[in-house]
Parts: C-alpha cells; sequence; structure tokens
C-alpha cells in the first residue's frame, strides 16, 4: 500500500495543470479555459476572431477573420509561456471550405518559416457566427 500511494504522489507531482487566462484575448464564452498547460505542453481552446477590447467580432472577411484569431492564439500562448514558433498542430474549423484558400494566405504569412502539423475541417456553424477558429498544442520555451 505504502508504495502505491508514493507512486501517486510522485505522479500527481510530474503532472501540474495551470489554467492560462489572458485579458490580451477574448474571455471565454462558456466554462472553459483560453488554454491549459500541463507540464511543459500547452493546449489552447478554438481561438475566435473576436476583438479582445470589445468582445465584438472583427469587421471583415475571412482574411480578416483568421488573423484576429490567430493573434488572439499567440496572445493566449506567450501567456502560457510558449509562443506561434512551439506550435506543434493546430486545428482550423472553417464555416465554408470555399474560404481555405484565403484563410491559408494569412496563416502561411503568420506562421513564416514554421510548419506546424495541421488539421482543417469545414464544420455546419462556429460559436458568433464567425467563419474561423483556431485552435493548437504548443511546447513552452523551456
Amino acid at each position: 500500500m505504502l508504495r502505491n500511494q508514493r507512486l501517486c504522489l510522485l505522479t500527481r507531482s510530474m503532472s501540474t495543470l495551470t489554467r492560462v487566462q489572458t485579458k490580451a484575448a477574448p474571455a471565454a464564452i462558456g466554462p472553459y479555459a483560453q488554454a491549459i498547460k500541463v507540464n511543459d505542453t500547452v493546449y489552447t481552446s478554438g481561438s475566435l476572431p473576436v476583438v479582445p477590447e470589445t468582445g465584438n467580432v472583427i469587421d471583415g472577411g475571412i482574411k480578416e477573420q483568421t488573423q484576429q484569431s490567430l493573434d488572439n492564439l499567440a496572445a493566449v500562448l506567450k501567456e502560457s509561456g510558449s509562443s506561434v514558433d512551439k506550435v506543434v498542430k493546430t486545428t482550423v474549423f472553417l464555416k465554408d471550405m470555399n474560404d481555405f484558400v484565403a484563410m491559408n494566405e494569412i496563416y502561411a504569412k503568420f506562421f513564416g518559416d514554421h510548419r506546424p502539423a495541421r488539421s482543417a475541417v469545414e464544420v455546419a456553424r462556429l460559436p458568433k457566427d464567425v467563419s474561423v477558429e483556431i485552435e493548437c498544442v504548443a511546447v513552452t520555451n523551456k
């Protein structure tokens, strides 16, 4: 029994779960965190194209929405101790797959030479009726 208790304590101390919250990105619109950091890995929630200062969806089309979503994602990553160049995987949710080329243009500029793994899927509907939502998994800068 003592061995199992030590193993349980060791496992708990190795996995530190931290909720990430920043005012530089929109607040969560439900019962979830902007991101969760587990040890040296960051799991973000979906980033919407919402202007943090106003809480409104940014004006414009898919390019403006993609840029705002990515800027919000970068703010959450920064708060978590990570950065865009530490992103391992992204998932892009599009309201209309016909927006893929325009989204991809902004996405490519944003990530530059860094090319994380990515999935892109068309969905029936997104929160606030936006055109795009982006989430990622990243490692920290340690």
